[in-house]
């Protein structure tokens, strides 16, 4: 059976991008892909390039803030993924609001998993979406 992924791949949307180009921005070193989903679900399956700070954390005012922004040069492009795209689509409104370039990854991580492309879990093997 053969699904159907192109909804993900492309889209319209200005402040969304496709799981496939999603996949050839982070190659670029302006570009980070943000995972926003819990520990639990990190652990699981995430992308190997992905940086993992749950949507808790990406708030500007939370105290943790400053730590994970940090080491992110001024004009980066922050791609933020989640499972299905709610929650990274809340953190992209938090970090546009502190003046950040983002955009979200639409369908999130089961796209990417449907898309075919690669999820490691957190001791670096083939992962799961959970």
């Amino acid at each position: 059976m053969t699904t159907d992924n192109t909804q993900h791949d492309e889209t319209d949307a200005e402040d969304e991008v496709g799981v496939r180009t999603a996949a050839t921005l982070i190659e670029r070193d302006d570009v980070i892909l943000l995972d926003v989903r819990e520990d639990d679900e990190w652990d699981a399956g995430h992308a190997p390039d992905a940086r993992h700070v749950p949507l808790g954390t990406v708030d500007s005012s939370a105290p943790s803030a400053g730590a994970w922004q940090a080491d992110i040069p001024e004009g980066t492009t922050i791609l933020t993924v989640c499972r299905s795209g709610r929650r990274s689509a809340r953190a992209a409104q938090i970090l546009r609001s502190a003046g950040w370039t983002v955009r979200n990854v639409n369908g999130g991580m089961e796209a990417w998993a449907q898309a075919g492309l690669p999820v490691e879990d957190s001791r670096g093997q083939a992962g799961t979406i959970a």
